[in-house]
């Protein structure tokens, strides 16, 4: 049987569960994301959803892994790590298994410990010959290695097979964006949309969207001047059904930073602060009462959809002949503009809430113009020098 409760460190429910494996007690703890204040009914839902995953933990580490099928395998796993990743995560998972790896091992009917190398890599052959990249093929291959190291650690099977499958290389995708001009034209002709306030926090702070829209007012301190990304809004369809979830739990640590309040993005918050308690006056009853910490609202009061954001901006880029960005790319904008100032890569890794600095320096390494030019200067000088 799974007991379970939940504790408090550092500002953080916590949950903790005990399970039993050939009659020996075990325990795991994992951070529900959520802080202590007013989210007790919301860490109990996750502590009750943690014990049903390891009542699924514990029944699959005491059965024979040698009777187990390969798709039963991936869907127990599945029910395992739903409570130990990021949901958009876990649905990356859920689809991938879903759309490729259970009709992939259902065709070839094979037990957990009849899969070999070569039943992966028929897998990844038929995801290339359908047309898609290699980028495609390592998504694939790092939720195999995942789900079969966790078969190896649990002594379903020896060894796991995927290690010894290639992993391809991944394809090198550079992202468009926005000079300082094209940001500024943006800003320009986006100042009366809807989305208005988005594109700012974006353009300026680099923010992720779903940073972007779970901004709240509560996280900008306008008289310490600073604004801190500490939520976040997200949109998911689950069974059909669209639904926007908003969290406290980020992508990693470093997602979590507090920034200085740019004075002209400080201006536009405070001007879009004063519309909507107008609009609030305005509108009495009808204006929306639930969202009212956060930024990113429409002039009625209710959330702006993540998806709406990025469909709208298209539109919107459209209308005015604007060249063509995401949404996303905004944040790359942002990173761009840091590098053509000379920003070290350190800092804009800091800024970008990026986990480690390989992130920041694989994807803005290509733009990084300022660095190339410092080095050109110096093997010229230094060449120039001794041909003098």
């Amino acid at each position: 049987m799974v007991t379970g409760s939940i504790y408090e460190r550092k500002g953080i429910y916590y949950a903790i569960v005990s399970y039993y494996v050939d009659g020996r007690r075990k325990q795991k703890s994992v951070s529900t994301g959520l802080p202590v204040k007013g989210n007790k009914r919301r860490a109990l839902e996750f502590l009750e959803n943690l014990k049903r995953t390891y009542e699924t933990k514990e029944s699959m580490e005491n059965m024979d892994g040698s009777r187990l099928l390969m798709t039963d395998y991936m869907d127990e796993w599945l029910k395992i790590v739903k409570p130990l990743v990021e949901r958009a995560t876990y649905k990356s998972y859920d689809n991938m298994v879903s759309a490729r790896i259970r009709p992939h091992f259902e065709n070839l009917n094979l037990l957990l410990t009849e899969v070999e190398p070569k039943h992966i890599k028929m897998l990844y052959d038929e995801i290339l010959e359908q047309g898609y990249t290699t980028n495609t093929v390592i998504h694939y291959h790092a939720v195999l290695h995942q789900a079969l190291a966790y078969a190896v650690k649990n002594d379903y099977i020896l060894s796991n097979p995927a290690d010894r499958v290639k992993r391809p290389k991944k394809n090198k995708h550079i992202s468009s964006f926005y000079t300082k001009e094209e940001i500024l034209t943006l800003l320009d002709i986006a100042k009366d949309d809807p989305i208005y306030i988005p594109i700012v926090l974006s353009a300026y702070y680099g923010f992720r969207r779903s940073e972007t829209l779970g901004m709240r007012w509560s996280a900008i301190d306008f008289e310490n001047k600073t604004i801190t990304v500490n939520h976040k809004v997200t949109e998911l369809t689950e069974n059909g059904k669209t639904i926007v979830y908003a969290e406290d739990k980020l992508k990693t640590k470093s997602s979590y930073r507090t920034l200085p309040l740019i004075p002209v993005v400080e201006e536009k918050l405070l001007e879009h602060k004063a519309k909507l308690e107008r609009n609030q006056k305005l509108f009495g009853n009808s204006y929306c009462k639930e969202y009212m910490d956060y930024v990113c609202v429409d002039e009625m009061g209710k959330l702006f959809r993540p998806n709406f954001v990025s469909d709208h901006f298209g539109w919107l880029l459209k209308k005015y002949g604007l060249k063509k960005l995401t949404f996303k790319e905004l944040r790359h904008s942002c990173a761009s503009m840091l590098v053509a100032e000379g920003i070290p890569m350190k800092s804009i890794q800091e800024w970008l809430g990026h986990s480690n600095f390989s992130t920041t320096a694989d994807i803005y390494s290509h733009i990084d113009y300022h660095a190339k030019q410092q080095s050109a200067a110096a093997i010229g000088n230094a060449l120039q020098s001794k041909k003098d």
